[in-house]
């Protein structure tokens, strides 16, 4: 009778438990099956698993950052810089497709096209007798990074614990029984790799060894070893040749370690025997709570600095997957939290400072030829990755990115001068863990030559939160090499006299006019960034006081590019021609660069090119790939529209199928392209956080684009250009009720908000005027725009709003209420 109440009360615990609000979980009532998109990641930077929580076949999909194909190379095209001259003439004369053809066979590579991020394979555990479960749960507790499941078999309470050890560098699996002696599973390896081994040692070690694959005629020359002891409480472990048994444990703890002979993108002479073995040591000394808690510290180190709360509602009862079903329908602004706060939990765990960046799947893959091989797409995909990175206060995590493009500043000398004469340094639209920096793909896609000027202003953006002079001269000599490459790339436009590049593109887009050829010279998206790699190059040297000829030259170079236009249709045209389809929904807008990640087009100082950016975002429509979905979510908060940029929240936050037209979201939240990229989550982290607070338009900008449905909040911890963080901000129907906002740096703090404020002592805020004279809110003024007498360009319709300069100290905080 007492086994039953007890069974009882149990029965209702888990079940209670299941139906209370998930706050900073993912949680689901069914194990994952077969499907890896409903499975859940865990990540240390290093490491990556995907835990499927399968009652008796579970496997735990594991990835390390360095286990790629290949090795150093280099797919420079050598015939490039003979066929420049020819190509660019056609495409002077109109001949785009012919242009391309020729670029097909001369610019190209004739080599790699890219080498491949690679899985290591699963741990395989098998639980006999595990058939007839109930009460299973299991959740991804983003506030602590674990991944748990629990479920019952014959009045036996089972739990797995699986975490990515920030610390001691390894994957550690915690698995218990509530009753003595009822732990029994076997684990093994399994993987797609043609050369490895898999095997069990004498001191009962379960490892797997091998080298990654040829590809592409470059050879595989990543050697991996990954390592799984077993350690348990009660019970016995016996090693047959590949396979480890654990009979009548009461506990047992799993640590998985992995290293590759990877040591930088030229150098593949590690010892990854060694390696693996330093860290499984180091961690397998220890018990699992020993790990947990200094892992669960280093994490929350990073993510406990921002909260958001926008209220809950009955919805947050529900398994993960039922409130992804329901959310188009009704209101769950608690699923917005936690798809904003997984965001960042996931650039915390595929992106730690000294690992690799995060690649197109973050550090998450669980195939040997992943689509697009999961390398790093420059022409977007890359750098979404790291939107969030500055402004939801991580920006450490940036560092891999950071450390890459210094790499990549080191090979596209190379291709810089042997493809195009060119000093500087360069990169086209894709590259791989060795910092290949030549043209791949075709020419449709890969004769895009902004790769690096793209890349280099991600250093300048770290600069200019943080405003360290001492990284600031670090990276300059990085600027200069862009902006070196762009003044000596860049050609007289024959017919408007304009410096243009060509050949350029706007990536993966074409007109007809241009019969379906992506190239021509002086599109929009490579005039704007030329223009900011010229400008922030600039300015690094005047506040470094150097190279003032080498500067003065930029500024004259500046001068003479294409200004931006609007079109017949009221569009900001896309190409020099006047020759964009209103009809287009093609998934990259990459014209609106300059609206954001850049700040080029403002609703205030360029309201004629800011109307233009509307009209080609509704021309383009809603509905896209996923990562498409995320730009437009930043880019409908720049226009301070946040109902529609909540519009795209919805159809990013739509299960996958729901619109034949586009991506959404997997039941693990993972965003679908599809297939699935995370660009996707990191770009609709940055585009909430946009929605809420920007600092690119000369002043920290407080609830731009705020919804309707968003009516009352609070969010804190979010960080502003400048040394600016704003610590805490509350608001109720729509209007700001209190801000708090540290300054770093010291300087004038110029605040845009939605309603008038007031010091907390009551006294009245100095009204802004003229110029900001903080130095890290200089905004480049842009030439006026070329607007087609066709075009009806109609002035921006803006809320009113209230702007004010504060002056501030370093580490002082300032604090103001809402009237």
């Amino acid at each position: 009778m007492r086994k039953f109440f007890y069974l009882l009360f149990l029965a209702i615990t888990i079940t209670s438990y299941a139906q209370t609000p998930r706050v900073q979980k993912l949680w689901y009532d069914k194990p994952s099956g077969k499907t890896w998109e409903n499975a859940l990641p865990v990540g240390n930077g290093r490491l990556g698993a995907m835990v499927y929580g399968n009652v008796v076949n579970e496997a735990i999909q594991l990835n390390e950052h360095t286990l790629w194909s290949g090795g150093p190379n280099r797919n420079d095209n050598p015939d490039a810089l003979a066929a420049l001259p020819e190509i660019r003439k056609l495409i002077f004369d109109g001949k785009q497709k012919e242009a391309e053809k020729l670029a097909n066979k001369a610019i190209i590579t004739k080599k790699s096209h890219g080498q491949m991020f690679q899985p290591l394979g699963d741990l395989r555990l098998t639980f006999p007798g595990h058939d007839n479960f109930t009460n299973y749960y299991r959740e991804l507790d983003i506030e602590r990074a674990v991944a748990k499941t629990t479920y019952q078999v014959d009045g036996v309470n089972y739990t797995r614990e699986v975490l990515a050890s920030f610390p001691d560098r390894v994957i550690v699996i915690r698995l218990t029984a509530d009753k003595p002696g009822k732990l029994t599973f076997d684990a093994s390896y399994a993987s797609l790799h043609k050369i490895k081994t898999i095997k069990t040692t004498a001191s009962k070690d379960l490892t797997i060894a091998g080298t990654t694959q040829d590809h592409e005629g470059v050879k595989g020359m990543v050697r991996f070893k990954g390592i799984a002891r077993i350690k348990t409480e009660g019970g016995t472990v016996t090693a047959n040749d590949t396979l480890l048994v654990v009979k009548g444990a009461n506990a047992a703890t799993i640590y998985v370690s992995i290293a590759t002979n990877f040591k930088n993108y030229n150098d593949v002479s590690g010892d990854e025997n060694a390696l693996a073995a330093s860290y499984l040591e180091k961690a397998s000394s220890k018990s699992f709570a020993a790990i947990l808690n200094p892992h669960i510290a280093a994490y929350q180190k990073y993510f406990k600095r921002v909260k958001f709360d926008l209220g809950s509602t009955d919805q947050g009862k529900l398994p993960t997957d039922e409130r992804l079903k329901n959310f188009r329908n009704v209101n769950d602004p608690e699923l917005v939290t936690l798809y904003y706060q997984y965001g960042r939990y996931l650039l915390i765990s595929s992106s730690q400072p000294g690992g690799q960046p995060a690649n197109l799947q973050g550090i998450w893959n669980n195939k040997m030829m992943p689509p697009w091989d999961s390398k790093y797409t420059i022409n977007i995909n890359a750098q979404m990755n790291y939107w969030p990175a500055e402004r939801t206060n991580l920006s450490e995590l940036h560092e891999p990115f950071l450390k890459m493009v210094e790499e990549l500043s080191e090979t596209g000398k190379e291709t810089a001068k042997t493809m195009y004469g060119a000093r500087g340094w360069m990169a086209h639209h894709n590259t791989d863990i060795w910092r290949a920096t030549g043209a791949i793909d075709g020419a449709f896609w890969g004769m895009w030559i902004a790769g690096g000027g793209w890349t280099s202003q991600h250093l300048w953006q770290h600069y200019l939160y943080h405003g360290d002079k001492a990284y600031l001269a670090k990276i300059y000599p990085i600027l200069k090499g862009a902006a070196t490459f762009y003044a000596d790339f860049l050609i007289e436009h024959p017919k408007y006299k304009w410096l243009v590049v060509n050949p350029g593109s706007s990536p993966e887009n074409a007109p007809a006019a241009h019969e379906g050829s992506s190239l021509d010279a002086g599109t929009t998206m490579d005039n704007q960034i030329a223009f900011d790699v010229f400008s922030s190059t600039i300015r690094a040297a005047e506040i470094l006081k150097k190279d003032a000829a080498f500067t003065d030259s930029l500024k004259q170079m500046r001068k003479r590019l294409p200004p931006m236009h609007v079109g017949q249709h009221g569009q900001l045209q896309e190409w020099l021609d006047d020759v964009d389809d209103p009809n287009d929904h093609h998934r990259h807008v990459s014209h609106l660069y300059g609206l954001f990640p850049s700040d080029q087009i403002s609703a205030y100082r360029t309201p004629e090119l800011f109307s233009a950016a509307r009209t080609t975002l509704l021309h383009r429509g809603d509905v896209s790939t996923g990562w498409s979905m995320g730009w437009k979510v930043n880019w409908w908060a720049r226009l301070q529209d946040g109902n529609h940029a909540f519009t795209l929240i919805k159809s990013q936050l739509s299960p996958l199928g729901t619109s034949k037209e586009g991506g959404g979201t997997y039941n693990n939240l993972f965003d679908a392209h599809p297939p699935f990229q995370i660009d996707g989550n990191f770009g609709c982290t940055s585009g909430i956080t946009e929605m809420l607070m920007q600092s690119a338009d000369g002043s920290v900008h407080l609830l731009p684009a705020l919804p309707d449905v968003w009516q009352a909040g609070n969010i804190g911890g979010l960080l502003a250009q400048g040394g600016f963080e704003v610590v805490n901000m509350e608001w109720k129907e729509g209007k700001l009720t209190k801000v708090e906002v540290k300054s770093k740096l010291g300087g004038n703090l110029r605040l845009r908000t939605p309603n008038a404020l007031k010091s907390a002592d009551n006294k009245a805020v100095k009204i802004a005027s003229g110029q900001n004279a903080n130095a890290f809110y200089q905004n480049e003024a842009v030439a006026n725009a070329v607007i087609s007498p066709k075009a009806n360009a109609a002035a921006p319709d803006l809320k009113q709003t209230f702007l004010y300069d504060i002056p501030t100290q370093a580490g002082k905080t300032y604090v103001f209420a809402g009237q």
